[in-house]
């Protein structure tokens, strides 16, 4: 059912949000500068993002989650933990969350394209369009 699909997807970007952050704070190393500057533009699209969601589960008259309770019981993303890390192992753990999104991101527009939610299934070209610029940015910064 979509309005569960996007729920799903919804609890994702938060835990995501919360993640991106939490490197935000922790990033260490001689790349300091740049990668603290890059999490922050990210959890900022990501912020913008959730709010573009609930706001969809609204318009069909579902009922978004909003605990994170709520969040944590049903997201697929793992939190990152209270402590100083590298910037190539952020990395390597938001291009799997990408992927993540990736995913939950298709399963909507599929579900939004055969339910005729057509502003919906366009918002997530939009995402997908991002995720896949940004998981190729990513890629390419983790090569060696």
């Amino acid at each position: 059912m979509i309005t569960e699909d996007l729920n799903l997807f919804l609890a994702n970007l938060n835990v995501f949000y919360r993640k991106l952050q939490n490197y935000h704070w922790n990033i260490k190393g001689e790349d300091f500068f740049n990668v603290h500057l890059k999490l922050e533009e990210l959890y900022d699209d990501i912020n913008e993002q959730i709010d573009e969601v609930a706001e969809h589960i609204l318009i069909i008259d579902g009922q978004p989650l909003g605990t994170m309770n709520g969040y944590l019981e049903i997201t697929q993303i793992k939190e990152a933990q209270d402590e100083k890390i590298f910037s190539r192992e952020i990395f390597e753990a938001i291009l799997k969350d990408y992927c993540i999104l990736i995913e939950n991101a298709t399963k909507v527009k599929e579900d939004a394209d055969n339910d005729k939610k057509y502003a919906i299934s366009a918002l997530m070209d939009e995402y997908l369009l991002d995720y896949g610029k940004k998981t190729w940015m990513i890629r390419q910064y983790l090569m060696k």
